[in-house]
C-alpha cells in the first residue's frame, strides 16, 4: 500500500469523527444518474470538441517544447492514485519550481501549491487557464472513472495533509473538473485560512442531484469571466 493510502486508511480506522458520506453510502440511485451523466456528458465533449482540442494541441506544441499535454500524479478515490491529464500550460520544466521562483513564491508554493503570477506559465497558457480550457482532457480521466463532472477538487499528496484527520472523508469521493470551491470562491479561497477546506468538505457532506446540477451550471459563468490562474 502506498504511502497516500496508508494515511487515509489510517485516519479512517482511527475512529475519528466522520460522516457516511462517501460514495458508498450515497443512494443507488444517485450513483447510476451521476455516472451515466458523467458518461453521457464526457462522450458529447469529447465528440464536439475534439477537432478544437486537436487545434489547440498544435498551437501549445508551436509555441514552446515538449508535449502538449500534461500529466501529473493526484490523489483520488480512496487514496488511490491516478494520472490527470490537462492541457499543457506551463513551461516543459515547470516542475522545476527552484529554477522559476523566489524565495518568496517558492514559500506561497509551499503552503498553497499555487503562486501569484506564475513566471512557468506561457502566453497561450494563460489564456487556457483563465477559461479553464486546459482542464478540457479530464473529460477523459472521467471515461475511465478516475474522476466525476462534479466534484472534490483532486491533490497532490503534499496537500492531503491539510484535511487532517478529515483526509479519509475528502478522499471518500471521486474528485471532479469542477465543484463548490471552483464555483463559490476558486482563487480567492486558500488553505492557509482553511477556506478552502472548508468549500471541499460542504460538498462531500452535502453532494446531491441538485447541488451537482447547481455547480455544473454555475462553472460556466466562472469560465466566462476567466477568473482561472
Amino acid at each position: 500500500m502506498d504511502r497516500t493510502r496508508a494515511v487515509v486508511t489510517k485516519r479512517r480506522e482511527s475512529g475519528s469523527p466522520r460522516r457516511s458520506t462517501g460514495r458508498a453510502g450515497d443512494p443507488w440511485g444517485y450513483r447510476f444518474v451521476k455516472r451515466l451523466a458523467d458518461i453521457v456528458v464526457s462522450l458529447l465533449v469529447i465528440v464536439v470538441l475534439l477537432a478544437p482540442c486537436l487545434v489547440m494541441a498544435a498551437i501549445i506544441a508551436l509555441q514552446s517544447k515538449g508535449s502538449p499535454f500534461y500529466t501529473q500524479e493526484r490523489v483520488g478515490l480512496g487514496g488511490r492514485h491516478f494520472n490527470l491529464l490537462k492541457f499543457r500550460s506551463m513551461a516543459a520544466d515547470a516542475d522545476d519550481v527552484e529554477r522559476y521562483f523566489t524565495p518568496e513564491q517558492l514559500d506561497q508554493w509551499e503552503k498553497e501549491r499555487k503562486v501569484d503570477d506564475d513566471p512557468r506559465i506561457t502566453s497561450v497558457g494563460r489564456f487556457l487557464r483563465r477559461t479553464s480550457i486546459d482542464e478540457l482532457p479530464q473529460f477523459l480521466n472521467v471515461l475511465a472513472g478516475q474522476m466525476s463532472i462534479v466534484g472534490p477538487r483532486p491533490v497532490v499528496d503534499a496537500e492531503l495533509g491539510q484535511y487532517g484527520d478529515r483526509a479519509a472523508e475528502f478522499c471518500s469521493r471521486l474528485p471532479g473538473i469542477t465543484g463548490w470551491w471552483q464555483v463559490e470562491a476558486r482563487n480567492d479561497a486558500d488553505y492557509s485560512t482553511g477556506t478552502r477546506q472548508e468549500l471541499e468538505l460542504y460538498y462531500i457532506e452535502h453532494a446531491s442531484p441538485s447541488l451537482d446540477l447547481q455547480i455544473f451550471l454555475r462553472t460556466f459563468g466562472v469560465m466566462g469571466r476567466g477568473t482561472g490562474r
